[in-house]
């Protein structure tokens, strides 16, 4: 994920800071609890395509 995309995104639902998650290949929004796909390099940044956060995940 290109550092200066992260820099410009924002969570589509509270527009706060989104982080990469390179292992799972996801823009985390910890506000939400949501995790965002990127899909070929392309956030997907729709709320339907999200999933919740486990518990361990939100508080890491």
């Amino acid at each position: 994920m290109d550092h200066r995309l992260l820099e410009i995104v924002a969570c589509p639902v509270c527009y706060g800071k989104l982080t990469f998650n390179q292992e799972s290949q996801e823009l985390i929004c910890k506000a939400d609890g949501l995790a965002f796909p990127v899909q070929d390099g392309i956030p997907v940044l729709l709320e339907v395509e999200a999933r919740s956060l486990t518990l361990e995940e939100s508080h890491s």
